[in-house]
């Protein structure tokens, strides 16, 4: 399962919903987008050491996904088949699920528009 950044953010905040469904998923992938989506809030935060510190041990314990050419096929075949429909959505939002496709792996977020991708599965909790 990709987590969003939604989901990050969550966890960091020991979000009790979401600590109920973590526990049952084997696998957690980071997309890289992610990582710096979450760290632009990070440097923003008062909290900033901590949750650096935080955000490392994130990091060390579960896979990030790299962005690489085969993900860019991806990318483009999203971009295509939203603008044909006229739905487009946050272009990292875009990355993001395009990392989900290549991996076949669903999306862990609370954001609604990654349902406007087809055969993206998205968890909400």
């Amino acid at each position: 399962m990709i987590l969003d950044t939604n989901a990050i953010s969550a966890m960091a905040e020991g979000d009790t919903d979401l600590e109920r469904i973590l526990p049952d998923v084997p696998s957690q992938f980071i997309p890289v987008i992610c990582l710096g989506e979450y760290r632009a809030g990070v440097i923003r935060s008062r909290a900033r050491e901590e949750l650096e510190k935080w955000l490392r041990d994130l990091e060390e314990s579960r896979r990030v996904l790299l962005v690489e050419r085969e993900t860019a096929k991806f990318y483009a075949d999203i971009v295509a088949d939203l603008r044909s429909r006229g739905c487009m959505i946050p272009m990292n939002d875009v990355w993001i699920a395009a990392l989900a496709l290549q991996h076949d792996l669903p999306v862990l977020s609370r954001d609604e528009h990654f349902d406007q991708v087809k055969r993206l599965r998205r968890i909400p909790w």
